[in-house]
């Protein structure tokens, strides 16, 4: 099999997560500045196997598209572009910096990390990407 990336895309910095080769748990790749992104992931995607990037789709509380989605929507269509053997897919992103803040807490990381917005990023796109395959495990 495969890998596959998650991403956390922002407006400054992206989280980017990735599987093993047997897509059985994801884990934090790193943190980039946005403008960065498509460098990283064509660096990467060069020395791996990856069948599938996940961007996290964030939405409202009501359910309707975040500020960021329009710019996820064209990176999305960026990456179709740059690497079109590989699938391009989203994942609903609700509410992962709040679970990425507590997974920190749990894991006894110190208050001052604990305000590393690239790492909470980075967690971010593990929690998507983990969902994502979480949701499709049986598909």
């Amino acid at each position: 099999m495969s890998r596959l990336i998650g991403i956390d895309y922002g407006f400054k910095r992206t989280g980017i997560a990735v599987t093993d080769p047997l897509q059985i748990i994801a884990s934090g790749l790193d943190t980039v500045p946005t403008a960065s992104l498509f460098d990283c992931l064509e660096r990467y995607i060069n020395q791996e196997d990856v069948e599938g990037i996940v961007f996290g789709m964030p939405t409202k509380d009501d359910g309707s598209p975040s500020e960021p989605v329009p710019q996820i929507i064209g990176a999305m269509r960026k990456c179709r572009k740059l690497f079109p053997g590989i699938r391009i897919d989203s994942h609903d992103e609700s509410y992962t910096s709040k679970m990425a803040f507590q997974t920190m807490i749990d894991g006894g990381v110190k208050k001052k990390k604990r305000r590393d917005k690239a790492l909470v990023d980075k967690i971010s796109a593990t929690i998507i990407l983990q969902s994502y395959m979480e949701a499709n495990k049986n598909k």
